[in-house]
Order: C-alpha cells, then sequence, then structure tokens
C-alpha cells in the first residue's frame, strides 16, 4: 500500500495542508474574531484579508503528564545547593507579580495571545460557510471586461513554441506524396526495366547505361523536395475571448431621520459588510447604490449614508420608488440581479406605510431577486413592520428580521441566507 504526504508549500513557504488542518480546528474562534473586526472595513473593502488573534488558552493541546499531588522523590544528579527535605519555591511567572492571562511580560513579550494573517478567500470562506443566495439565477454581462486565452484552430504563422508537431508532418507528408508521386511511379516502373534487362540472357550496355541515367535522374528530383517546408508548418492559433460574467447590484436604504441614532446607523453598516461580501463572492462584478432618506429620499455616497443627521419625519415610499427609478434607467434585469436590504428602526407615518406595499409589490419585487429588511430597536415594533410581515408571508423573496444589538446581527445574517 503506498501514502502520499501533501507536501505542497503556499505563498509564505508555509504547508497548504498545515494551516487548513490549523484552521479548521480553530474554526469557531477564528469566526468569533472575524465578526469582532467587520466594523473597521469600508462597506466595499474587500481585497485584503484580517489579522486574527486566538487566546493562548484556546491553543492549548491535550497531555498526559504527572498530577502535582501526592508525595514523590526525585533525584537532580550535580545538585549542590539543596539538601533532601529542602523546601523549594514555586517559580515565579514572567510580568508583573499576580499577572492574569493577557498581561504582557516586564520584556514586553506576550506570550497569552496568538495572532496571524488569513487571506481574503480564507476570510470570506469562513465567515460565509454554509451559506447561499436564495433565488440565484445569473445574468449575463453583455460588456465584459474579463477575457480568457482559448484555441481557435490552426494557423500558418506563429511561434516557434506553438507548432504543432503531428499536423505539420502531415501536411508535409500530403506535400511530398503529391510533389513526386508520379516520379516515384517513374522510378519504379524503370527499376523494374532494369531488373529484367539484368535477368536476360543477352546484354544490352547501352540500355542498362540509359536506364541507370534515368533511374538517377528519378531519384534526385525525388530527393530535391525537402522533407519539410514552411508552407507544411501549422501553429496553434490562441486568441482572447470575453468570458461572460455576473453583475450584482446592491441597493442599501436606511432611515436617517431624527429617531436614528448612530448606533442604529453603525449596526445597520455591520449588516450592510456582510452582504456587500456575500454578494461579491457570487458575482463578478457587484455595485452598491446608497439611499438615505427621511421625507425625501436622495442618492448619496458612502459616508454621507452612514454619517449624516437629518431631522423631521420619515416618509419610507419616496426611498422606494428612488430606488426602482435608478433600477429601471441603470439596472436592467436583463443584464444585472438586483438585491436590496432596507435598513429602519420602524418609524415612518402611518399612512405613508400602504403605499410601501404597493410600491413594493407592484415595481420591486418583480425586478429584485432578494429584498431583505432589518428593523433595528429595542422598543415594539410599530405599523411598518406589520405591514412588512404580510408581504413576507406572500413573497418567499421578501424577508424581514428584528435586530435589537450588535451581538444579533451575524446570527440574522445566517437566517436570511442559510441554506435549507
Amino acid at each position: 500500500m503506498s501514502h502520499f504526504i501533501d507536501r505542497r508549500l503556499n505563498a509564505k513557504n508555509k504547508s497548504s495542508v498545515n494551516r487548513q488542518r490549523f484552521l479548521n480546528r480553530h474554526k469557531e474562534q477564528i469566526k468569533r474574531s472575524i465578526d469582532h473586526v467587520i466594523t473597521d472595513r469600508s462597506v466595499t473593502d474587500v481585497s485584503s484579508g484580517e489579522n486574527i488573534t486566538i487566546p493562548k488558552r484556546d491553543l492549548s493541546e491535550p497531555i498526559f503528564h504527572h498530577a502535582n499531588d501526592g508525595e514523590r522523590q526525585r533525584v537532580h544528579p550535580g545538585n549542590d545547593q539543596f539538601q533532601q527535605g529542602d523546601k523549594i519555591e514555586r517559580p515565579k511567572q514572567s510580568g508583573s507579580q499576580g499577572a492574569g492571562e493577557g498581561s504582557a511580560s516586564d520584556q514586553g513579550e506576550g506570550e497569552d495571545e496568538f495572532t496571524f494573517e488569513i487571506s481574503h478567500d480564507e476570510y470570506l470562506d469562513l465567515l460565509f460557510e454554509d451559506l447561499a443566495l436564495p433565488n440565484l439565477e445569473t445574468k449575463q454581462n453583455s460588456d465584459a471586461q474579463e477575457f480568457k486565452t482559448t484555441r481557435h484552430g490552426f494557423s500558418e504563422v506563429g511561434l516557434p513554441n506553438n507548432i504543432n508537431i503531428v499536423r505539420s508532418l502531415k501536411k508535409s507528408i500530403s506535400r511530398r506524396i503529391a510533389l513526386t508521386g508520379s516520379t516515384k511511379r517513374e522510378l519504379t516502373a524503370l527499376e523494374e526495366q532494369l531488373a529484367t534487362l539484368e535477368q536476360s540472357s543477352g546484354e544490352n550496355y547501352q540500355a542498362r547505361k540509359s536506364l541507370e541515367a534515368q533511374i538517377q535522374h528519378c531519384k534526385e528530383r525525388i530527393n530535391r523536395v525537402p522533407f519539410i517546408d514552411d508552407f507544411d508548418l501549422q501553429f496553434n492559433h490562441y486568441a482572447r475571448t470575453p468570458v461572460p460574467s455576473s453583475k450584482a447590484v446592491m441597493f442599501c436604504i436606511m432611515d436617517v431621520s431624527g429617531s436614528m441614532d448612530q448606533e442604529t446607523k453603525d449596526i445597520a453598516k455591520r449588516f450592510y459588510i456582510l452582504l456587500y461580501l456575500f454578494l461579491s463572492r457570487t458575482y463578478q462584478t457587484t455595485e452598491v447604490v446608497y439611499i438615505r432618506h427621511h421625507t425625501q429620499a436622495k442618492e448619496v455616497d458612502e459616508h454621507e449614508f452612514f454619517y449624516s443627521q437629518e431631522t423631521g419625519g420619515t416618509v419610507v415610499s419616496s426611498a422606494l420608488r428612488l430606488m426602482h427609478k435608478i433600477q429601471q434607467q441603470r439596472y436592467p434585469t436583463s443584464q444585472w440581479n438586483v438585491y436590496a436590504a432596507q435598513a429602519s428602526d420602524g418609524d415612518n407615518w402611518n399612512d405613508d406605510t400602504p403605499l410601501c406595499k404597493e410600491v413594493i409589490e407592484r415595481d420591486l419585487l418583480p425586478n429584485t431577486r432578494y429584498f431583505s429588511y432589518i428593523e433595528i430597536t429595542k422598543s415594539s415594533h410599530q405599523s411598518m413592520w406589520h405591514c412588512y410581515q404580510k408581504i413576507s408571508e406572500l413573497y418567499p423573496e421578501f424577508a424581514i428580521k428584528h435586530i435589537k444589538e450588535r451581538a444579533d446581527i451575524y446570527p440574522i445574517f445566517r437566517e436570511l441566507f442559510a441554506t435549507s
């Protein structure tokens, strides 16, 4: 029986197998660390991995050792400082007296935490393990920017390393057969005549010389045809062809009225980051549209979306109408997968809530792959929650969730996109 050991090295000359074993073993600790660092990222910042810190206690391995209780006698050879019966004090821990776990030593070398870096792909794999997009349907990108090199037949010109030897030899053989076929038939006939003449009893010196001269002439004509010519060379032809790539647009809708404080906006930001990271794993191109609203809706950039503060009431339907207008003008459903996420504290004018239901059912859901609504509040639900709840019961592509605090964000996100 043969045993194979994978010793492939990654970019940092570390064993890839050992790294995956380590990630699988400490997956839960890594996931908890990832959840803590999400809030420091921009929504569209997915180009890098993350530094992960694991407590030292979680890296310990089970070992067999002698218990510290009971009576034991030990002999230490070369001991000239202690006699039998002397009591030896326990060695002091490094660092300050009574330092607990997580404290640094007096030399600045802490031993209680282990920090390592995971790559971008490892970061996303751990973050979205066992999650999938519902109602997934890939739209083709008509103006794809990605290309790949593919075989496109053969060419008579090209680089030497692209020569197709088999086709070149076949063409060489065909050419030589075409050019020398008649001459070879003539040569065969002359050689048969010469053999017949040599077998005859009479000696005809002149006829023999004539046949030998003709045979030599035919051989020279055949030899003048090169074994391979420039016309025979065939090269593998490669061409860059566009690769169809899928595109998605993510609409972020958020209430910025006076009832939405900064803590609520930070919770919404963490949810939007998770959604963007998740979409970027599935689609080649993912664009983000930020729509903020109070009594009026406006498309803004990310900084203004999360950090601007407005006063006044709330009219949610204005943002929903603006989303539909932007989607129709810039993101046709034939080319784009449309996703929407709305964050609010549940506040809305009572007269506006029925209009929201009408816009969602008539304009948004027919053009949207998935619409998620998160209500961030610790108080009781208002009319908008009850209205949206009725929509979610009728349309599977519409989902609503309630978030009370930051700890609820990742579990709620997993509930929205958990594979069935």
